[in-house]
């Protein structure tokens, strides 16, 4: 072996053994242990069973995809306008937004989640001025559907924002020149040639936003603990032990979570795939 490979190798080594060990190995755990009777010991297929024949994990599943989409959804739409806004910014103010972005990205979990109740709870910050104010919230309750949807959101939209802002350079401007003199208007170019170019992009980080609002677990926890069932919190239940730990059926949930994850993102590359057809 020559010994520029052999100093290839041993740099890579240490990389191979970090993802083995904490990547490799809980996921084959994690598939074994959902295939074990309670306490292990024994193969079988009764966890699947129990899942599926249960309405109230088949109630989990519809309502964390039911939030992951609409938080997505929401992220992505806002995310486009103001991903397009920072780009039309000068260069300082440019950076100084994508660095309040990126920090925003990373603000997730249970800071998150008292953050809301510090400012939004039923006597946070903003909740109380707008009581001093005369100003009626209507129905809003941070504690509600509602409200953990608006902490879903917070976090999905920076994250969609610095995903989407590269991909508005590939817009040149040759093109926006080339549609005026042909005379289109800006919302021309943008429906015809615009977004057809971003689409493929914006497709991409939905399928990102989607899969992590799936597997998000403590902002909702830390905001409204078991009282909505949702598939991260019935896994940390299981595994935890309300009561008493299931870590088996709670591996076999968490199989099921990762499955439903794979075939978002194989259908998202099914979809950009085509788009990409449809443009060439």
């Amino acid at each position: 072996m020559k010994k520029g490979n052999a100093l290839l190798l041993l740099a890579v080594i240490p990389f191979g053994t970090f993802v083995v060990l904490f990547l490799l190995v809980p996921v084959i755990s994690m598939i074994w242990g959902s295939f074990q009777t309670d306490g292990g010991g024994a193969f079988t297929i009764a966890q699947y069973k129990e899942v599926l024949s249960n309405p109230y994990y088949f109630q989990a599943f519809q309502n964390s995809v039911l939030i992951s989409f609409l938080s997505s959804a929401i992220g992505i739409i806002a995310a486009v306008f103001a991903a397009y806004a920072i780009t039309r910014t000068p260069k300082h103010v440019r950076e100084r937004l994508l660095v309040i972005t990126n920090l925003t990205s990373n603000f997730a979990g249970i800071p998150l989640a008292f953050a809301f109740i510090v400012l939004l709870g039923n006597s946070g910050v903003f909740t109380l001025l707008c009581k001093q104010l005369g100003i009626d919230l209507g129905s809003f309750q941070l504690y509600s559907w509602t409200g953990l949807t608006l902490i879903y959101v917070y976090f999905q939209l920076p994250l969609a924002v610095m995903l989407l802002y590269p991909i508005y350079y590939g817009i040149q401007e040759q093109w926006k020149e080339a549609a005026e003199l042909l005379g289109a208007t800006s919302t021309i170019f943008w429906l015809r040639i615009g977004l057809p170019v971003l689409l493929p992009g914006i497709a991409g980080t939905f399928s990102i936003l989607f899969a992590n609002a799936m597997g998000a677990y403590a902002s909702a926890y830390a905001l409204t603990g078991s009282t909505y069932n949702l598939v991260p919190i019935r896994i940390g239940a299981l595994v935890s032990g309300d009561i008493f730990a299931r870590p088996e059926l709670g591996s076999a949930l968490a199989v099921l979570l990762g499955m439903t994850l794979v075939a978002a993102l194989l259908l998202n590359e099914w979809l950009t795939r085509k788009i990409r057809r449809n443009l060439s």
